[in-house]
């Protein structure tokens, strides 16, 4: 046990990972040793930052949960403390059945851990003294993530109602961050030398509204575009009704902002998104999409999917696999629906799709889309692209394309063996393979 290390493990979105890591240097302020995700506990301490979108979420922040008692129960751990979105909407009953946790936080309240757990002790004064380079300490990390890309939250919260979704009830209505302070933020990563932003938020396309009193979108991600030393931005978290159309124009006139776009479509079937109250209906969705490849030519678009929502039936689902076959989207993720307590649909429908059928849908689905983004990856071979190289794995050097975000979509791997290459550095890479997940290069 290593003594003033505070083990963090954060699950679920980029999102909870932003907040894990400024918690983690306002730690480190302290005098803590910080580390992320690391493959074994070593520290006296452990705080989860859990999940509680989905019941496998919901599962796997509990189970986490659980090792970590057993390992404080024998003796490998001081302190356990737990924060987050499952925490926050079950902090009672996590309370009541966990009381091996030292203390339960929110959502919103985990900062609170610093005034409970102090400056690590036997540091000296200087250590724990915060950094008085931003106004607003609060948005200084310690970044988990490689030296060269960080995630920058916009906003947290949600104003939109999915019937199926309990993030509202978590997080609460949507707020945005003013503009400056999120360009601050991006001229200070890019100083300690991040090149590629990933831009988080629940629905990115809403950000301003509150503030401003329209979507801002679009003159945000315009004026990040001008700060020197940002090479790539990239969006993630689209939602397809009132999508602001400038944001394409931007997208297409600068050349540090990625052709990708994370758009979560949920389904295509009107029956559907009526039910699930996502208040767009097929043929908007139809026409946003045309509208997007037109304006945006080469765009990568990734989506999400569902399947076995209540009511859904075998015209609905053969309707969503049809839309699929069709769009051919570059990047494709789905889930079975699982009902989350307190949602219009837990409350107002019945759960009647069979978890057997479920699980059957979504494997065809998948199915499907494995095809299709085999296809798309084999039509790059022969091709130049722009790569960022994030690590070397074994004998490769292991990067991405502009049409790539970290962790969820297909990598370029590069032989290590022919040229010293560096992290964080970009180079000009010549498909000359592709697996079922990757794609092979060399440097020309």
């Amino acid at each position: 046990m290593k003594k003033n290390q505070i083990d963090f493990i954060t699950m679920g979105c980029s999102k909870n990972l932003v907040d894990s890591e400024q918690l983690m240097r306002q730690f480190a302020d302290k005098g803590y040793h910080c580390v992320h995700d690391g493959k074994r506990i070593q520290g006296e301490i452990a705080i989860v930052n859990t999940c509680g979108f989905i019941e496998s979420a919901k599962e796997e922040s509990i189970n986490t949960i659980l090792e970590l008692v057993d390992a404080k129960n024998k003796g490998k751990l001081k302190k356990i403390y737990v924060m987050g979105c499952l925490s926050q909407r079950y902090q009672k009953e996590l309370e009541d059945s966990i009381p091996e946790v030292d203390k339960f936080y929110g959502k919103f309240n985990y900062r609170q851990l610093l005034d409970d757990l102090g400056p690590a002790p036997q540091v000296g004064e200087a250590a724990v003294k915060f950094s008085a380079r931003r106004t607003d300490a609060n948005t200084r990390r310690l970044l988990s993530t490689p030296s060269h890309y960080a995630y920058v939250k916009i906003a947290e919260g949600c104003d939109r109602h999915c019937a199926y979704c309990a993030i509202p009830l978590i997080t609460g209505k949507h707020v945005s961050r003013p503009m400056d302070d999120i360009l601050d933020e991006v001229r200070e990563l890019v100083s300690e030398g991040v090149k590629e932003i990933q831009i988080i938020e629940q629905e990115l396309t809403y950000y301003g509204v509150d503030l401003y009193g329209k979507p801002m979108i679009a003159e945000l991600i315009n004026r990040m575009a001008d700060i020197d030393g940002v090479k790539w931005i990239r969006l993630h978290y689209a939602y397809p009704n009132q999508f602001p159309l400038d944001l394409l124009d931007v997208m297409r006139e600068r050349d540090n902002v990625c052709k990708y776009l994370d758009i979560a479509l949920q389904h295509i079937s009107d029956h559907m998104l009526q039910l699930m109250h996502r208040h767009v209906s097929k043929q908007d969705t139809l026409e946003l999409l045309k509208t997007i490849r037109e304006r945006v030519p080469g765009i990568t678009l990734r989506t999400t999917l569902m399947v076995g929502f209540p009511g859904e039936t075998e015209e609905d689902f053969q309707e969503l696999l049809d839309f699929v076959r069709s769009q051919r989207f570059e990047r494709m993720g789905a889930f079975a629906y699982s009902e989350e307590e307190g949602t219009y649909s837990a409350e107002h429908y019945k759960d009647d799709v069979p978890a057997e059928i479920k699980q059957q849908r979504l494997d065809k689905l998948m199915a499907v889309q494995e095809e299709i983004s085999n296809a798309v990856e084999a039509a790059k071979v022969g091709n130049i692209y722009k790569v960022i190289i994030d690590r070397k794995e074994g004998n490769y050097y292991v990067g991405r394309t502009e049409f790539c975000s970290p962790e969820v979509d297909p990598e370029v791997l590069i032989p290590a063996d022919k040229k010293k290459l560096h992290t964080g550095h970009f180079y000009q890479v010549k498909m000359t393979d592709n697996d079922e997940f990757d794609l092979y290069g060399e440097v020309v």
